[in-house]
Parts: C-alpha cells; sequence; structure tokens
C-alpha cells in the first residue's frame, strides 16, 4: 500500500524539481494544526480533524506570494513521541518528502501545556529522518487561545512567529518570511553551484 503512493510521489516531486518550484513542508506535532494552516493559507479544503492522524499522506498545494513567486507547500503526517517500530517504518515513506523540501515549517500549538516537549519530540524525530541540519521555521499557532502577552513572550524566547490558523491576517509576517527564507536560501544555492 505504501509502494504505490510513493512512486506517484517520486514523479510529482521530480515535476515540482524540474519547475524549480521552493517546497516549504509543514512539520509538527499532530493536532498542531498543520492542516488548517495549510488549507487558509493555500485556500483549500484538505481534510481537518482534531484527531490523532487525520493526515495520512502527504498533500502539496500552491501558495502564491505575489511579485510572481510561489512555492508549493506540503502537509504532512502529524508527529507522536515513542513512535512505535511499525508506524515508524510506515510514516518515513509519506515523510520522504520532507528530503526534498527548501524550508521545514515546524509548527506549533502554543495552547498546549506540554508545548516544550512537543517540539523537542519532532525535533528528535527529525534528527531520526537525518533531517536535523534541514534549515527550520519555528511557528507557534492557535495564539487567539493565550493571552497577547504570553505569546509575545514565546515568540521572542524562541525566535519564532505566532499566528492563528483560522485568521488569515495573522498570516503576513509568516508568507514575508517564508519569501524571504526560500528565495534566499535558493539563491544562495544556485551561487554556490555556479
Amino acid at each position: 500500500q505504501i509502494e504505490k503512493p510513493e512512486q506517484q510521489r517520486s514523479l510529482r516531486r521530480q515535476k515540482r524539481q524540474n519547475n524549480a518550484i521552493p517546497i516549504v513542508s509543514i512539520v509538527g506535532y499532530t493536532n498542531a494544526g498543520k492542516s488548517t494552516l495549510l488549507n487558509h493559507l493555500t485556500l483549500s479544503t484538505v481534510l481537518s480533524e482534531d484527531k490523532l492522524f487525520a493526515t495520512l499522506r502527504p498533500t502539496s498545494r500552491r501558495l502564491e506570494l505575489g511579485r510572481g513567486r510561489a512555492l508549493v507547500l506540503t502537509d504532512t503526517v502529524g508527529f507522536i513521541h515513542d513512535l512505535p517500530p511499525d508506524l515508524v517504518a510506515a510514516f518515513k515513506a509519506t515523510l520522504e518528502e520532507l528530503q526534498d523540501a527548501d524550508l521545514l515549517l515546524h509548527l506549533v500549538d502554543m495552547s498546549d501545556d506540554e508545548f516544550d516537549a512537543r517540539i523537542e519530540a519532532v525535533d528528535r524525530i527529525l534528527e531520526d529522518l537525518g533531517l536535523g541540519q534541514k534549515e527550520r521555521l519555528l511557528v507557534f499557532n492557535k495564539q487567539d487561545l493565550v493571552e497577547p502577552e504570553v505569546a509575545r513572550a514565546l515568540a521572542r524566547r524562541f525566535d519564532a512567529l505566532t499566528i492563528s490558523a483560522l485568521d488569515k491576517d495573522s498570516f503576513e509576517a509568516l508568507e514575508l518570511e517564508l519569501e524571504r527564507r526560500v528565495f534566499a536560501s535558493r539563491q544562495r544555492r544556485e551561487q554556490d553551484d555556479a
């Protein structure tokens, strides 16, 4: 069951690479709001539910940033700590998309009392997948569920952005940072290759 979608994903990845469209993969603990963010940023209708593993395979959508710039935003399966080995093997196939990403957008539910442990669990899984050095942007979600001063303090402490995936008005700084990071890193790579 894993192999067939894996072949299709491989073909789509190759097509995106040939078109030189930057890829940003959304990673994070389960229920951080990854699918909701993808839907609201790209005006999509990807399944978004408040339950474990509502997303079982990567979903990619195009995000227009203006000035003729666009990127592909990919929603991935939610991480959990102490994932059983059989599930790790199954999810590794779906997480191969992360290898091709120009940037990992690490989304964190800031209203979760255990968000520190969730961040560590995601970081550990990324290390296990060989993605520890991949560039990341930390984004705290659900700012509408915490006091504004708490959101500001967390953003400063973690050098992160804060948003509410349900509020498009909170996306401006995120979209600007995505554009800055993705196109700057792509430009650096092209200069290194020249």
